[in-house]
């Protein structure tokens, strides 16, 4: 028989073994959100409308432990959102720089990311590309000092067309130019730069309400270019998972083939920007396209992306590039070019061709 002593001390031992048994297990420390900063200008900022969208797309998509971070208040757009930004109208990207005005925004926000897109008040006051680069350069370096894993997100700005400024279009085209080299030469594999073209497929004539400032549809495309961009500096893929299907068998006499289509996307004295859009109408991916058309006048394309392109006389040849050449069905991609011109501007009928 236990002594009264013994007896109690056995039963606190088994109240307390029956106590950790009903305990429920520990849980795991949740997941710090990832601190995303929009950084730029009032087409970051003001509204910067775009934000919303990406925001809301993002958590559509199961990206919901992100945190928008920025100085700045939200401003309305219309639907609920995380706001928080470093748009700051009517700045500069070489004045940020030149003032030191990014470490105090860093320190107060801690971002992960940077989306940056940057510079259009620089081209409009005719500030030169490698000055505006070394400002890029200067900005990366001080993101680095705050978080040496920043993943920075830098855009190819959005084409403008202010009417007090003709020669602008051609400055976004001289910067735009300039940056992937920039990229190259500066990103590392711990803080990587990644280089968003915002530029092409963007309309200063549809896409803004005043030639510089996206209209509606102009946040749209630009919160489309982001979101691929940002989901992998995420860390991967979309998280939601599509609906398992099978692949079609392709029929006899359906296989590939290739549509171009061809507009004017700016235009000024002098010059223009044109853009040539490929699609797939096959039922089966694309592997390479060529796409071919003859200039009505005396169109001398000087600059060229997202082809190889070739001019003999007034005949233009497009070819793919290495990442664009292989398409989906009804998967498209847009090719760009700043020709010259004296005289008047028709537009050609291109063909596409396979392989």
């Amino acid at each position: 028989m236990l002594r009264r002593p013994a007896l109690g001390a056995a039963l606190t031992a088994l109240a307390t073994l029956l106590g950790l048994l009903a305990a429920p297990p520990a849980q795991p420390a949740a997941a710090a959100p990832v601190r995303i900063m929009p950084l730029g200008d009032s087409i970051t900022g003001s509204p910067g409308c775009w934000r919303a969208l990406l925001w809301n797309r993002l958590q559509n998509t199961g990206h919901t432990n992100i945190d928008f971070v920025g100085t700045l208040a939200p401003p309305g757009c219309g639907q609920p959102y995380d706001g928080d930004n470093e748009g700051h109208g009517g700045y500069l990207a070489t004045t940020v720089a030149n003032q030191n005005q990014l470490p105090g925004w860093l320190s107060a926000t801690r971002p992960d990311i940077v989306l940056m897109h940057f510079g259009t008040n620089d081209v409009w006051s005719n500030i030169p590309p490698a000055t505006i680069l070394d400002a890029y350069g200067r900005l990366v370096d001080q993101m680095r000092a705050s978080n040496p894993g920043m993943k920075i997100l830098v855009a190819r700005i959005i084409p403008m067309a202010p009417t007090n400024c003709a020669d602008c279009a051609q400055r976004v085209v001289a910067l735009n130019n300039a940056i992937p080299a920039w990229a190259a030469g500066k990103t590392t594999a711990q803080s990587p730069i990644t280089v968003v073209d915002q530029w092409a497929g963007f309309s200063t004539g549809a896409d803004t309400y005043d030639g510089v400032h996206p209209n509606a549809a102009g946040d749209q495309k630009i919160s489309d270019k982001w979101y691929p961009a940002l989901v992998a500096a995420l860390g991967g893929t979309s998280p939601t998972t599509p609906p398992t299907t099978t692949p079609p068998t392709t029929p006899p006499g359906q296989g590939a083939g290739c549509t171009a289509s061809y507009r004017i996307a700016n235009q000024w004295q002098g010059g223009f920007q044109g853009e040539v859009t490929v699609r797939n109408t096959g039922a089966a991916p694309l592997t390479g396209w060529t796409v071919r058309f003859t200039f009505g006048g005396d169109q001398r394309i000087g600059q060229a992306w997202n082809a190889t392109v070739s001019q003999n006389g007034a005949e233009v040849t497009a070819r793919n590039v290495s990442w664009n050449g292989n398409l989906a069905p009804n998967a498209s991609t847009t090719i760009g070019f700043v020709a010259s011109m004296t005289g008047s501007n028709a537009t050609p009928s291109p063909s596409c061709a396979t392989g």
